[in-house]
């Protein structure tokens, strides 16, 4: 069957803390002009909460402007999602969790009009940014299409984030990011990286300047780039994902050579992990819906 994610990811300039969800759809719509049949449209982490020019990010007005999930702001981008009959990833938002906490939650948003699920930051960039924790990994079907995993940022530094999700099923991991600091040259190469060493496609998209880095990236599960931002502009990468790919990748191996996801024999012993008091057990490596 095939399976392909025709996609959009918007490298753009945060958009002013306040704004109405109608600016934000203005945006949304003239991006879909440079591939009318996207399914999926991805913004950058937090992209309805710039703070001036440039961006300031103070945490008083971060604070201020958290709303829960069934507040007004999402319910008018879940209203948007419906009206352009796409799946939209309008970047992260600041939520105010069920005891006051204060999230940067990943949004995905589906053609029906619901949201399909959210992920809660679980690596804020300390000591720098004042979000609670996530505790909890997420991955969403598109039906018809595959299974994406949420990732925001500097989770992309932690390897296990990454795995967790490929594990989970996630055959597309979207990585929506607000990175201002030089080492977004990292990031690039941690892109291909969590790609390669989990057999997915990998959707990394940055904030433009002046406030980001920009330099977003789509990766498949070799590691090949298929679209990437030279520099910092204001650009949108368009990209049509074949999630067949996945499938041959991990029967007949990266470059023809590696399966990792098949590295382990029938009754072989485990391997104790004492970093993480646990133990790679080779009866329960690969994932549940990988079929070699």
């Amino acid at each position: 069957m095939q399976r392909t994610l025709p996609l959009i990811a918007a490298q753009a300039r945060p958009r002013l803390i306040g704004e109405p969800v109608s600016a934000f759809a203005d945006e949304v719509k003239e991006a879909l002009q440079a591939q009318p049949h996207t399914k999926l449209v991805v913004f950058p982490e937090l992209h309805l909460f710039g703070d001036e020019n440039p961006d300031l990010q103070r945490i008083e007005m971060l604070q201020e402007s958290a709303e829960p999930l069934d507040g007004p702001r999402v319910k008018g981008l879940i209203q948007l999602a419906k009206d352009l009959n796409i799946w939209l990833v309008p970047g992260s938002v600041c939520e105010r969790g069920p005891e006051g906490q204060l999230f940067n939650t990943q949004l995905i948003l589906s053609p029906e009009g619901e949201l399909a699920g959210y992920y809660r930051k679980i690596f804020p960039w300390r000591p720098f940014e004042p979000y609670d924790p996530g505790d909890k990994f997420t991955i969403v079907d598109l039906p018809g299409i595959g299974r994406v995993g949420l990732n925001i940022c500097y989770d992309a530094w932690y390897p296990e984030v990454s795995r967790q999700l490929a594990w989970m099923g996630a055959e597309v991991i979207i990585n929506v990011v607000k990175t201002t600091t030089p080492d977004r040259k990292q990031e690039l190469i941690l892109a291909k990286a969590n790609a390669i060493v989990n057999q997915v496609f990998v959707v990394s998209v940055n904030c433009a300047g002046p406030t980001g880095k920009g330099q977003s990236i789509i990766v498949d599960p070799e590691g090949n780039t298929l679209a990437e931002a030279p520099d910092d502009a204001s650009q949108l990468l368009t990209a049509e994902l074949d999630l067949a790919a996945i499938d041959r990748v991990r029967t007949h191996g990266t470059e023809n050579l590696n399966r990792p996801w098949s590295q382990f024999r029938e009754g072989e012993a485990a391997v104790e992990l004492s970093v993480y008091q646990g133990r790679i057990n080779p009866a329960t490596w690969t994932p549940p819906s990988y079929k070699p």
